[in-house]
């Protein structure tokens, strides 16, 4: 929570204050960053959990959420509707993300050759689950993965998504579908050779 409380706090330094009402502004500007406030409060939560499912790194998530905000407070005053709010911070953060490859090319480690360490019995299940699943989420098409992430971890409905992405609905649908069955199979896969390994 600290942590949480000082990331809005460097957020709100940069854009110049931190109480509207003594602050040497317009009101204009005093609205603009009530609003901005208000956003940062309500969303942090939802665009951190989305970052660290992409970035796997609570750093570079935490980076990647406040330069998204920076970005979304120059270009406030372009959000019309407070509804449209989450996905227009979406939108941004996944065009950091993407800005993060283009500036450095990552090196990409597999799951598979690094043994993960051990801790009691249903921490370690749990997080191999989980592990497991996001490392078949990656191994994705980004065609399918995107749309993906944006439902199970944004919880976006198959209308917002393909409004992010700039794609009819149906497409959405099919690819969701498509990303669904594949992580479906990959599990009935881990299923039977568990079961075989153990009979």
């Amino acid at each position: 929570m600290a942590l949480l409380f000082f990331r809005k706090k460097r957020v709100r330094q940069h854009i110049g204050g931190n109480d509207p009402a003594t602050s040497p502004v317009s009101p204009s500007m005093a609205d603009k960053q009530t609003k901005f406030e208000a956003l940062v409060h309500a969303l942090h939560g939802d665009l951190y959990r989305y970052a660290y499912w992409l970035t796997r790194d609570p750093n570079v998530a935490e980076d990647l959420v406040q330069e998204t905000f920076l970005r979304a407070w120059k270009a406030i005053d372009t959000l019309q509707e407070d509804k449209a709010a989450k996905g227009w911070l979406i939108t941004i953060l996944r065009r950091e993300n993407a800005r993060r490859f283009e500036r450095k090319q990552l090196e990409l480690v597999d799951l598979d050759d690094h043994p993960q360490p051990q801790h009691d019995a249903l921490h370690s299940e749990q997080q191999m689950e989980h592990e497991w699943l996001h490392r078949h989420i990656a191994r994705l098409p980004e065609e399918y993965q995107e749309p993906l992430l944006l439902q199970v971890v944004g919880g976006f409905s198959g209308e917002e998504i393909a409004e992010m992405l700039g794609l009819n609905k149906n497409t959405v649908m099919t690819r969701l579908f498509r990303a669904r069955n594949q992580i479906k199979e990959a599990m009935e896969q881990k299923n039977q050779a568990r079961g075989h390994g153990h009979g």
